[in-house]
């Protein structure tokens, strides 16, 4: 069996594809690389046509009809064969030092006590436009390089989240996980890294700089303008995520995880109704007031609690008066802590 699974999934992705997986073949053999062209219109299925040539048993092209960021995952997840599974997306890339201790850590996992449901990394963020960089670090949450259960991990601070750079899964979590990423929406990596959450038991944190997420690339979904056109995948994707668990019924289960959960549906939520509300439109409020409607349908107790008592109280003032002082709140947010 492989050590990890690196799913790419890839769009048009020919002119930086490249630097992606070349990083990934620093594994070696006990890494299985699965480069998904999504319908490409470009040379990406050629691309992945030359790596699975030149490293076969390490590459493998899949070849799917467009169907979105997370049909490119579902396929990924379908075809793995490593203990582990992280995806990887095409204009992203790791590090080869932190790569090794990844690897390294996973090797040791020869025994049922040794085994992680979930391996924590830190990642970088890359700003292409100014050539600076940012580190999201979990050592105040995590022991570095301990198998820990949820009990033992301290509090996330305000801008720490799991991601899907973090986020390394072990591959039968997510088949008991069983979640199907919806076609054509995108910011369904969210519900990826949320949706498995309460099957992990045993975490592991490595205190490595494993994955360089690229910011500024022309098109990319994180781009402001594009995540205000796409406002209706940030409801869906919003609603999945309020409704795949019952936090209430969690946290007595466990404690600690349930509060983390909490702090991540706040954070998915508030960027939902922001985002919705920067169109300036009678259409989009009416949106933001149905995805609260729906919550509240869902779990009263918990829509309440982050519709008035949480971060998101201060992007959903009503009125248009409040939705001024909603996005001047947005736009002060993201100046002082520069998250996308």
């Amino acid at each position: 069996m492989k050590l990890i699974t690196f799913t790419v999934p890839c769009y048009n992705s020919a002119g930086y594809m490249s630097k992606c997986i070349d990083s990934l073949l620093k594994g070696g053999d006990e890494v299985e690389i699965l480069i998904i062209d999504d319908g490409s219109k470009d040379d990406t299925g050629v691309i992945a046509d030359r790596y699975e040539r030149e490293y076969p048993g390490i590459c493998r092209a899949i070849h799917q009809e467009n169907g979105g960021h997370g049909e490119g995952i579902n396929q990924g997840l379908a075809h793995a064969t490593g203990k582990f599974f992280k995806v990887v997306d095409s204009d992203d890339w790791v590090n080869e030092k932190a790569l090794v201790r990844v690897l390294n850590a996973i090797r040791e996992m020869d025994a049922p006590e040794k085994l992680a449901d979930l391996i924590v990394c830190n990642y970088v963020y890359e700003y292409s436009e100014t050539g600076t960089t940012k580190t999201i670090c979990y050592k105040n949450v995590f022991p570095d390089g301990k198998l820990v259960s949820w009990d033992e991990t301290k509090h996330f601070g305000a801008s720490q989240y799991l991601t899907l750079h973090s986020a390394i899964y072990r591959t039968e979590i997510l088949h008991q996980c069983g979640r199907v990423l919806p076609k054509h929406i995108f910011y369904e990596d969210n519900l990826f890294v949320y949706d498995p959450l309460p099957l992990t038991k045993k975490v592991l944190y490595l205190n490595a700089d494993f994955y360089r997420y690229l910011i500024g690339r022309e098109g990319q979904s994180v781009a402001e303008a594009t995540m205000v056109k796409r406002w209706s995948h940030q409801m869906l994707v919003s609603k999945e995520i309020f409704a795949s668990h019952d936090l209430v019924k969690l946290k007595k289960e466990n404690p600690k995880l349930a509060r983390y959960m909490y702090h991540e549906l706040v954070l998915m939520m508030t960027i939902a109704s922001i985002f919705t509300r920067l169109n300036m439109t009678d259409e989009a409020e009416d949106e933001v007031k149905k995805m609260w409607a729906y919550a509240q349908s869902i779990n009263p107790a918990i829509a309440r609690r982050i519709r008035y008592f949480s971060l998101a109280s201060f992007v959903n003032f009503p009125g248009k008066v409040g939705r001024r002082l909603s996005i001047f709140c947005y736009r002060f947010a993201h100046k002082v802590v520069a998250f996308n």
